[in-house]
């Protein structure tokens, strides 16, 4: 039986590898799902074979369980996404916590003689990694979804990265002192625990939405690091493998996210990104040109080159049906139709690209900040959905803005700009937006489905006509 579960156990991690190699290229992605989906149950299937196993009441709940909790999650829409991921996170390291925990108490009162050096430094990385993510990935959850109890915006105060700092190292310390004698000190444990469920929450409140897509990627690491040191606790080496394979892919895509951004690891974890920028004086007298529908057409048929700059906005108005109208109408006219994707666009990596693919947009059609930036100039109109802080050319030009360095979409060097907004209000970095003010820009405000679809319609009738 030993031989075949290795054998299982092998299998699913060629698949987990082959998994994530596919998932990196649109033309294989639906091969990597499926593969993904094949190593998981067959993780599971052998993992429950192990003779080890001899009572399955606890296991059948977990199951019931988990499908209770699963099935509602599995039908969120497309733009609840990242707070759907979070959430998962915040489930990966809930578990990885509690299965510490447990062995902790089980060894303790089975023989202490169980509790080796190697066993008790891997229960504290367990339970630190694994609590500290269930905590943090359900603040950035709240945040993700915005529930009114939690503020969206940065909460900084004075010494705040000297008490959080703090309260991880006396985790650390006790987590040391339980290693050199996990029998004396028994009651650190909790306290550890606590702790760490502490740090989770701190360690987000000062984060800002715009480093959410980092965020989230940063919290995926941290429960691949969790669940590494669950399989040395239970001595599975598929979890090892596992955990390791999908705490390293968060900690390269974070960094991926950072280097985007133009900012480092401890930046974006200490630097209060997204706080409410006072304005600068004589910045509120400017106003913004205003364009209609009607007029936004009539510049659209006399073009040859567009980009379109998906946004969150587009996200939350799911008006990517509509621009997928809108692409077909343009292409069909022998408009030169692409869409600018930056790294951080929307609230998780990938997010904007999810939801173009959702509406048949050709992926060919998708391109890279860094590809599309030297055609800009040559750009007849530019349309900005929802996105803010991704074109703004403050962090080009202005050295007091906390986004200055971050590389952006250069809309504001297309010959046109149409940007699609609710409002006037800044986005997620909290600043207002130069691109909004620029001579050749003009506003079309309204939700970007409805606004979409009556530039369609104007396309449409002037069209037929």
């Amino acid at each position: 039986m030993y031989s075949i579960i290795h054998i299982a156990y092998i299998l699913s991690t060629a698949l987990f590898i082959f998994s994530l190699n596919w998932m990196k290229d649109p033309k294989t992605a639906r091969h990597g799902v499926f593969a993904g989906v094949a190593a998981m149950i067959i993780a599971i299937v052998s993992t429950a074979l192990e003779p080890g196993i001899v009572n399955w009441d606890w296991i059948s709940y977990a199951i019931i369980l988990g499908f209770i909790v699963g099935v509602p999650l599995s039908k969120v829409p497309l733009t609840a996404v990242p707070q759907r991921t979070a959430l998962s996170h915040s489930f990966g390291g809930l578990a990885a916590g509690l299965v510490g925990t447990a062995k902790y108490y089980l060894w303790l009162s089975e023989g202490p003689e169980n509790l080796t050096t190697f066993r008790m430094i891997a229960i504290i990385a367990e339970i630190i990694l694994g609590y500290l993510t269930f905590t943090g990935s359900l603040m950035a959850t709240g945040k993700l979804q915005e529930v009114k109890w939690i503020p969206q915006r940065p909460i900084t105060y004075k010494g705040q990265n000297f008490i959080n700092l703090s309260l991880l190292a006396i985790a650390v310390i006790g987590g040391i002192l339980l290693v050199i004698n996990p029998v004396e000190y028994t009651y650190i444990f909790p306290v550890i625990i606590i702790l760490a469920l502490l740090f989770g929450v701190l360690l987000i409140i000062p984060i800002g939405g715009a480093d959410m897509p980092t965020v989230i990627s940063l919290l995926n690491s941290y429960a691949g690091l969790s669940a590494v040191a669950m399989g040395f606790v239970l001595d599975n080496k598929l979890l090892v493998t596992a955990g390791a394979l999908d705490g390293s892919s968060g900690l390269i895509l974070s960094i991926i996210m950072c280097k985007a951004m133009n900012r480092s690891f401890t930046n974006v974890l200490f630097g209060a990104f997204g706080q409410v920028q006072s304005s600068k004086t004589g910045v509120e007298t400017r106003s913004a040109k205003q364009e209609t529908p009607e007029g936004a057409a009539q510049i659209l048929e006399q073009a040859s080159k567009v980009v379109i700059v998906p946004g969150y906005g587009m996200a939350v108005a799911q008006a990517q049906y509509r621009i997928r109208e809108l692409y077909d109408l343009l292409t069909k006219q022998g408009v030169d139709v692409k869409f600018a994707i930056h790294p951080v666009a929307g609230r998780m990596p990938g997010h904007m690209n999810v939801l173009l693919a959702e509406a048949k947009i050709p992926y060919e059609q998708l391109v890279e900040m860094d590809d599309i930036n030297s055609d800009m100039p040559q750009v007849d109109v530019v349309i900005v959905v929802g996105a803010n802080d991704v074109v703004n050319p403050a962090a080009r030009s202005d050295k007091t803005s906390p986004i200055y360095g971050m590389p952006i979409i250069d809309a504001d060097k297309a010959k046109m700009c149409f940007a699609i907004k609710r409002s006037m209000n800044p986005g997620f970095a909290g600043i207002e937006n130069e691109l909004y003010f620029a001579d050749h820009t003009f506003m079309l405000f309204g939700d970007a489905k409805a606004v979409i679809g009556d530039l369609v319609k104007q396309l449409s009738g002037a069209h037929a006509g």
